[in-house]
């Protein structure tokens, strides 16, 4: 692989590493939707490169960034549930880690907990609960109280400096401050002749969650997913106070900014209403965006696939930095520089959240295999012609068993593969409590078994802050 190096007695590249959680991709007005939600991130990415096909194959949370702070795949992280315990695997080494042996100062802003977070010099938090009887939380302007001082310290100091930011706008409650509340719904959200939050409000395992923050009455989904959009305008609008501090430090040349997602969001779509579970492309499909002026080129956009794996290495070759970390993904370097196509690819994707289930994802084809039972009843085996039905309203694993079982075959060759590099079974088989219930030893034995015991509760999150700070204060992360 080809190496950037930094040039003799410079100081070596800075890094501002930016996890946007639950960001869409195709809510980003940056890959073309309709309103016009992220302004400033579509001006900085005209200075850098955009990658139009950017996956998180394996979700939620935590396998996500372990996968985006290492690049490392979830065999490599040995991670794939929401509610992972303990740490990652064996030779998982984080980006930090990395970074932080080669004289870089290294700080975190709201990972705490996630075992990704593992090797930075300091980690800090803020606050970014809310509930509808709390009121709208502005948590991106929380973040900018805390991120914004502490690149200014690090500026300061002589050694080069990595910086993560995990921005919650616009992961839920959708809680945006005002005016980005209303900026995208005009309407009434208590109509009493709309009845779109009905099948919302009836799904039992996601009801007293909703309820803590949504507005009592409210009956327009529209108007749920205008705030969703509103928490995305309203972080574009903060994030933008970054760029500008980079800018006024002279810092600009000087750093490599990146700015993906550890996963999207389904809202309304396939019944998983307002949360990121199921693997759809509305779950897996993030940005990604490269800016260093100098190293990276300008006004490029990429129609070739990329994988969160993808942003370590790529990131360590654009800052010249050298490393026996083994990494799952390849650096898109070559990519950018127009050396050679970013291509398309074949992934496995994988989803422990409030679900079970892995499949295998080209171009053209999805399958979707429960090893379990899902709360929604949905079939064990889905099959998806991306090609022709990108919303992936159509399951075709009926009429196309050749299909589907050329795509099994394909991904248990390539779970095999895994297995036998790795020297560890598929972490998707070594997980029976992923699901976190106390009524349930082991995997769900039926559908209505896990509709019946999976209860995302009411927040009550000015009780789970102070919790979540003592904890942090504990770990020494405050």
């Amino acid at each position: 692989m080809a190496r950037v190096r930094a040039g003799k007695g410079k100081r070596r590249p800075n890094l501002i590493l930016i996890g946007v959680d639950s960001l869409r991709a195709d809510h980003m007005s940056l890959h073309g939707y309709g309103r016009l939600t992220t302004p400033h991130i579509d001006r900085f990415a005209r200075e850098g490169v955009v990658f139009e096909t950017a996956l998180s194959p394996s979700i939620p949370t935590t396998p996500a960034y372990g996968s985006m702070l290492t690049g490392r795949d979830c065999f490599g992280t040995g991670v794939v549930a929401l509610r992972h315990s303990g740490q990652m695997a064996d030779g998982a080494t984080t980006l930090a880690e990395v970074l932080g042996a080669e004289g870089y100062a290294t700080s975190c802003v709201g990972l705490g907990g996630n075992p990704a977070a593992r090797g930075f010099g300091r980690r800090l938090g803020f606050d970014a609960v809310g509930t509808w009887a709390q009121g709208r939380c502005p948590k991106a302007g929380n973040l900018n109280a805390v991120a914004i001082p502490e690149l200014h310290r690090l500026a300061r100091q002589e050694a080069p400096f990595f910086l993560f930011l995990r921005h919650m706008d616009p992961h839920s409650p959708y809680l945006p401050p005002a005016p980005f509340e209303r900026m995208f719904y005009g309407g009434d959200e208590f109509g009493p002749t709309n009845s779109s939050m009905e099948p919302v409000f009836a799904f039992e395992p996601l009801r007293a969650y909703l309820e803590s923050w949504l507005p009592p009455g409210v009956t327009d989904k529209d108007y749920v997913i205008a705030q969703y959009d509103g928490a995305i305008a309203y972080m574009d609008t903060c994030i933008q106070s970054i760029f500008s501090a980079v800018t006024a430090l002279g810092l600009d040349e000087a750093t490599l900014v990146v700015l993906t997602s550890d996963h999207g969001e389904t809202l309304y779509d396939h019944d998983c209403y307002f949360d990121h579970h199921g693997l759809y492309e509305c779950t897996l499909r993030v940005p990604l965006v490269f800016r260093m002026p100098g190293r990276v080129p300008a006004g490029v956009r990429l129609t070739g696939d990329a994988v969160l794996a993808d942003v370590v290495p790529t990131a360590l070759e654009l800052m010249g930095v050298r490393s026996d970390a083994q990494c799952d993904g390849r650096s898109l370097v070559p990519a950018m520089g127009g050396d050679v196509a970013a291509g398309a690819i074949e992934v496995y994707i994988t989803e422990c959240t409030w679900m079970r289930k892995h499949g295998w994802r080209t171009p053209e084809w999805k399958l979707i295999h429960a090893l379990e039972p899902d709360f929604h009843f949905k079939p064990e085996v889905e099959l998806y012609n991306l090609a022709t039905d990108p919303e992936e309203s159509r399951n075709l694993a009926d009429e196309e068993p050749k299909v589907v079982a050329m795509l099994e075959e394909r991904m248990q060759a390539w779970i095999e593969r895994r297995e036998r590099e790795t020297g560890r079974t598929n972490p998707m088989q070594t997980n029976p409590k992923w699901h976190g219930s106390p009524r349930v030893s082991g995997p769900f034995e039926s559908s209505q078994q896990a509709y019946d015991c999976l209860r995302i509760g009411a927040l009550s999150l000015a009780a789970a802050q102070k919790k979540q700070e003592k904890m942090l204060e504990a770990l020494g992360y405050l």
